[in-house]
Parts: structure tokens; sequence; C-alpha cells
């Protein structure tokens, strides 16, 4: 690499910097504040280190002004807690549960408990009478035992967690698993490997379509299992030929040899999906109704609130897990159970589908979104309302709940040329705007947007469509 093809010095960027904010001090930075000046000579270094992997990638330099703006926008941006935290955007993809952009929008409720929490103490783990350390928390495990019928409940950071140390009940004997459930749950997480990395052993049975209750009574009889695992294929259907044991002559089946059933229903719907024209989702109060000794999901799924895996089930089990030591190194902060109390609570006052975002995207009518369409389109400048209307979408819950499984939507269709074009411009606004490509048109969908950014909404549309 050459001089010329060399970024400039550090000392050089500083002095750039300086210069840029009209400083005239005399040191590196332009600022007394020592703290203040190691941040700034970190944001400039780190400048010219990806400047040196541009040069290396044959790209042109920069001015040693750009090379001066990049570190004052980074310096701003670290600077802004705000612009420093997770960048907020509008989900107009119609997937309501969206993995990549953060999964369920919690309660206003649980927003402002987690708020409250986060902002002073509390008596997380304290007696207020005897003055001494009490109980944790257990607000969230009374919803739980209320809702589902279970006798007790513990909550973790995620149900992964919550499937190992319901697994990790088995020792080192063996936990029986469908061949058919043996599915990945995301991110390479596999239930094999969740088995394995347990310390317990997996034992397969049935085939990958056919799976009978019968297929588990032999390494039940002869001893060789102390668990049997079953795991909700939330995220793909199997169709045609195929069986799986029924819930409840598989319990009695584990319960004669004296062995411990954990279901896994993923999701974790408390309410019931049928009224929503959806197919039926397995809810945890029947799991534990049929028999099922522990039964494990989600909390930022079909739940609604924030990450969080749910042990529901035999208390004598819970208290088992209790005193694992990994229950501890899995254990929710208090942002967290302060916002699953405040969610989980409105199922009990009967409020999900009006107070709980999930819920209420699912149960919105076509009726009701198109009317919030029509003004939306109709208050866009006369250019923008060329080539935007309105048109029936279909959304889907995602996050591995109901795959397959479709809600009729409403939202603006934007034809022209370039659609991906457009979508990439509202992908880089302020907020972003996340929408799909579909049939030649980029789609916004309105389920999952709340109606209240509407107007942010239009005004990212307008802003896209001039630079276009």
């Amino acid at each position: 690499m050459t001089n010329a093809d060399r970024p400039p010095s550090v000392e050089r960027l500083l002095t750039a910097l300086r210069r840029r904010d009209g400083l005239d001090g005399t040191s590196d930075t332009g600022t007394s504040d020592p703290r203040e000046s190691a941040a700034i000579l970190a944001i400039a270094r780190a400048v010219i280190e990806a400047e040196r992997g541009r040069l290396a990638d044959g790209r042109p330099p920069r001015t040693i002004q750009g090379l001066a703006d990049a570190a004052a926008e980074a310096r701003e941006r670290f600077a802004d807690p705000l612009r420093s935290g997770l960048t907020p955007v509008l989900n107009a993809t119609g997937v309501i549960l969206h993995t990549n952009l953060g999964r369920a929008p919690w309660p206003d409720s649980a927003i402002a408990a987690a708020t409250r929490a986060a902002a002073g103490y509390s008596l997380l783990e304290f007696d207020q009478a005897a003055g001494r350390r009490g109980p944790r928390f257990r607000v969230v495990e009374d919803h739980l035992i209320a809702l589902t019928g279970a006798e007790e409940a513990l909550v973790t950071v995620n149900n992964a967690a919550a499937l190992v140390l319901a697994v990790r009940l088995a020792g080192r004997g063996g936990v029986v698993v469908s061949r058919g459930e043996l599915v990945e749950i995301g991110g390479n997480v596999r239930i094999p490997e969740i088995v394995k990395r347990a310390g317990a052993r997996l034992i397969e049975v049935g085939t990958t379509n056919q799976t009978r209750t019968v297929d588990f009574e032999e390494p039940l009889a002869d001893g060789r299992a102390t668990v049997v695992l079953r795991v909700h294929p939330s995220n793909f259907s199997q169709a045609g030929f195929v069986e799986s044991p029924d819930p409840v002559s598989l319990a009695r089946l584990v319960h004669d040899h004296g062995a411990i059933l954990v279901d896994d229903v993923g999701s974790g719907a408390l309410l019931d999906t049928t009224p929503f024209g959806l197919a039926h989702e397995p809810m945890p109060r029947e799991r534990i109704a049929a028999g099922a000794d522990l039964v494990t999901f989600s909390g930022d799924k079909l739940v609604g609130g924030p990450q969080a895996g749910l042990i529901v089930g035999r208390a004598d089990l819970i208290a088992r897990i209790r005193r694992d030591p990994l229950a501890r190194a899995v254990r929710p902060d208090k942002v967290t159970l302060a916002a699953l109390a405040a969610t989980i609570g409105l199922y009990r006052a009967g409020r999900a589908t009006t107070d709980i975002p999930v819920w209420r995207m699912i149960a919105d009518t076509t009726g009701s979104l198109a009317a919030r369409a029509g003004p939306l389109v109709a208050g866009l400048p006369a250019h923008a309302r060329e080539v935007v209307s309105t048109g029936p979408m279909r959304s889907t819950v995602g996050g591995g709940s109901l795959p397959g499984q479709v809600l009729e939507s409403v939202g603006l269709v934007v034809r022209g040329p370039s659609p991906n074009a457009l979508a990439a411009l509202l992908r880089a606004g302020d907020p972003p705007v996340i929408g799909r490509v579909e049939g030649g048109a980029l789609l916004l969908d309105l389920r999952a947007i709340d109606q209240r950014d509407d107007g942010v909404l239009a005004g990212a549309l307008i802003a896209a469509l001039a630079k276009r």
C-alpha cells in the first residue's frame, strides 16, 4: 500500500474534527474531560481502521473532511441515548410476530411497569412486613397458576431455557421423543442438541409422519426412559398420512410407568385461536388438564409480552427445578418480571384482545383496517395518490406460531417502477418502514401498524416517493 493509499493519521483526523467543531484547543480532542477525550480518541481510531479496510477492498479514499464528518456522526450517535438503542421501525410486512423485528410489541401497561421497575428500587425479594429478605416476586407465577390450572409455575429467560431445565429432570436417564418432533426451534437450536446438552440420553420412537402412543411403551417398560418429551411443531405443519399420540392416552401410559411427561407447546396461546378464524393452537391449560406434568412455552410470542420461558405444572417437579443451579443462571431480571406480570394480568382482567397488541392485531377486522387505509391514501399529495391505492392482503401470525395460517388484511399498494428500490428507500428512512414486494408492487400491510402511527407511515411514504 503506497502512502497515497494509506488513511490519514489519527492525529490528523482529530485535528480535522476539532476544526469542524470550531474548536481552537490544542488537545487531541478539543475537550478537557479525560473520559470524553478517550472516547473520542477511540472513535477516531475506529474510523481510521474502517477506512483502512475500505482501501484494502479497492474502494476510493474518503477526504479528510469526509472522515471527520463520519467521526462526528459516530460521536453524536453514541452520545444520544435514544439513538444508541435499538432503532424503532414500522412493521408493514403483515407478519405480526416478526422475529427479526423483535416479535411482540408490549402492552402499554407492561411498558409502564418495566419503566417503574427499571427506574428505582423495588420489593423484588424483600418481606415488607418482616423487614428482611423474602420470597422472590411471585405475581407472574400466581397469574400463570390461575390461568392454566397448574399447581406451580416458574419463569426463565426464554423457552429454550425452560425446556432445558425440564429435560434435566431426567438426569442421565433417557428422554423419549417422537421422530416427528425432533425439530429445529430456530437459530440452529435443535431438540436432539437440547437433550444432549441437558445431560440426558435421547431415545427416538415412531416415524416422521406416524407416531402412536404404543411406540412409547418399550423404552418406558424396560426402564430406559424417565421423561417423555412432546414438542409442538409450531413453525411448520404436516398434512396427509400423519398421526400423533393422543395427549390423554400418552399421559396415562407415562404415569403407569412412573415417568414424567413434559409438553412444550412453543408459542403458548392463553386464548383460543379458533374464534379469530385460525387453526387451534395448543393451550397450556388444555395440556395440563390432559395430564402433562410440565408444560413449557414462550412469553414473547402469542402471550404477547417480553421474552421469557414459562414452566407450569406439578409443584414437586418445579420445586426440583428451582433447586437446579442452572435455574439461577437463566433467571429473568426485575424488568422482565414486571412487564410479564402486567401482560399476563391483562388476561385475568379479560382485556387481552383490547390491550395486548398481538391479540389486538389478530382480532382486527378487514373493515376496521379498510377504514384506516382509505383516509390514509386520501390524505396523500396528488402525485402520491397516482401510484398508491388500498388493497386486500394476507397477514400471518409469524414467530413460529400457526404455520400456514393467514388472516385477511388491508393495506397500501404502491405501484410504479422499481418497487424494490422504493422498499429500500423506506427501510433507510427515519423511522425505517419495512414492507414487502409482491406481484410487482410494494405492499404496506396495516395489520401490524399501530393506528397511532398512521400519520408517521404516510410521512415516510411521501418522503420515499419524493426520492424515487
